[in-house]
């Protein structure tokens, strides 16, 4: 039902009242288990990223801070402290299964501003080849107000959009989606699946959790969590984390809420590339280049014979023939100096020419053809 089982990227979110006990410490029974959920799933041959909350709270025990509405530095001051405590708990949980972990502090303009973005997607896709365990937190020490998340179910749907995975699961005190507050009102019915987020469903999920001790969401998060996810061709499984081993009892049918996607992540991570982004220049290539990108293949830098406009690394720009007409559009790991001065240049001859190599000018990943664009 879940889907689990057949998807290749798995992004799991973790909130505060997982993770942190009554005493205000890391619950090891609790995350050794999950651990234990995580390895074996990883032993199937999927990737697995985390994305926890639980330094503030950790923080908060470290340096002696009332159980009160923290200011801004506070906070911040409290995140510091606590998130050297987060991944130590992490790394004792995982170091049993002989799984390495790995620290990515992210901002929301990591996952929304373009270069930011391509380097946070090339950090955690090398991490993830190396067989590391992604544990992915809000930056809090740094962040300001304007510039937060605010609550981690929306930066897992953004981590999960910007690595392209299949599922987002999000433990929640409760077993999914009902019709009202269970808590409040005793005839409210389980939503098992939900094809597509409307109004009406949204309207579900009313306030934030008010009840919970830790954390900042709810379900309204939560349902606005899995929109970000389903555009993006990500399912969203909303289920309960007070077990030992939530992945198994997904997979075992236990009650939780799928919301499905609305495509899939190639598809979305395309129309975005082809209809959302302005181009801020130009690559003209020769006819042996248009016709491999034409085919699905990256851009090489020996097929490019003039850059037009000036971009940065990480911009969309046009890739077009030599008469002018567009063949697609992509993002380029050159900005245009750099671009500039390796056309026509085999890809062993970039690194002599510029002290480093970033790959193809444009990856085949990163290529939205000109006809899928037009059919938008």
């Amino acid at each position: 039902m879940s889907g689990l089982a057949a998807a290749r990227r798995i992004v799991v979110k973790v909130g505060s009242a997982l993770l942190v006990g009554a005493d205000g410490t890391a619950d090891s029974h609790w995350l050794h288990a999950f651990a234990a959920d995580v390895a074996r799933v990883r032993a199937r041959g999927q990737q697995v990223l985390v994305v926890s909350s639980g330094a503030v709270a950790l923080g908060r025990r470290r340096l002696s801070l009332a159980k009160r509405s923290l200011t801004m530095p506070e906070k911040q001051a409290a995140a510091a402290a606590g998130q050297s405590a987060l991944m130590r708990a992490w790394e004792e949980a995982f170091e049993p299964h002989h799984l390495a972990c790995a620290q990515v502090l992210l901002t929301r303009d990591d996952t929304e501003v373009r270069r930011r973005w391509l380097n946070a997607r090339a950090t955690v896709d090398t991490l993830l080849s190396l067989g590391v365990i992604p544990v992915i937190n809000e930056n809090d020490t740094v962040v300001t107000e304007e510039i937060r998340y605010g609550d981690n179910d929306r930066l897992a749907a953004r981590v999960a959009q910007m690595i392209g995975a299949d599922v987002l699961v999000l433990l929640s005190d409760v077993d999914g989606l009902y019709t009202a507050d269970p808590r409040r009102d005793p005839n409210a019915r389980h939503i098992d699946r939900v094809a597509r987020l409307t109004p009406e469903i949204e309207a579900m999920a009313g306030g934030a959790n008010t009840g919970a001790g830790m954390g900042t969401g709810g379900m309204a998060t939560k349902l606005a969590a899995a929109l970000i996810a389903s555009a993006a061709g990500c399912a969203t499984v909303i289920t309960l984390g007070h077990r030992p081993s939530p992945l198994a009892a997904l997979e075992a049918g236990e009650r939780a809420t799928v919301i499905e996607p609305s495509t899939t992540p190639a598809a979305a991570y395309k129309a975005w590339i082809a209809g959302s982004l302005a181009p801020a220049g130009a690559l003209v290539v020769d006819d042996g280049a248009a016709a491999a990108v034409r085919k699905g293949k990256s851009l090489l830098a020996a097929g490019v014979r003039r850059v037009e406009g000036r971009f940065d690394k990480g911009d969309a720009v046009v890739i077009q023939g030599e008469d002018g007409a567009e063949i697609a559009r992509g993002l380029t790991r050159y900005d245009a100096a750099d671009a500039g001065r390796i056309c026509g240049l085999k890809s062993d001859a970039i690194e002599p020419a510029l002290g480093y190599t970033a790959g193809p000018v444009v990856h085949a990943d990163d290529l939205a053809l000109a006809q899928v664009r037009h059919s938008g």
